[in-house]
């Protein structure tokens, strides 16, 4: 069964253009954001908006540890994340990652 919420770890217009799709498909999308993006078009066009981190990207966007923990804590089903760079981080491996299917 395709999943019918979608957690986006994306900012900007790449988060724009996901959550464009998904509504065409029919998802709940749940967008990340940081303390910069709070107040931003992705995050007011989300179904849910969770909190992952300060202004700083290394300490929220780039923080595969805080990812993790907010789609954790919301019960998300798989992430859509950044071209690649999610998963092929060794923190995602070496984590119990049920939100990406690790």
């Amino acid at each position: 069964m395709a999943p019918s919420r979608l957690f986006i770890a994306n900012r900007g217009e790449i988060a724009l253009r996901i959550h464009r799709a998904a509504k065409e498909l029919g998802l709940w999308t749940i967008q990340t954001y940081s303390v910069a993006d709070a107040d931003s078009l992705a995050a007011q066009m989300a179904d849910e908006a969770v909190h992952i981190g300060p202004h700083k990207a290394s300490k929220s966007y780039l923080n595969i540890e805080a990812i993790l923990d907010a789609a954790q804590r919301i019960r998300a089903t798989p992430p859509h994340v950044n071209t690649g760079r999610f998963c092929d981080l060794d923190s995602c491996s070496r984590r119990s990652c049920s939100p990406c299917g690790r």
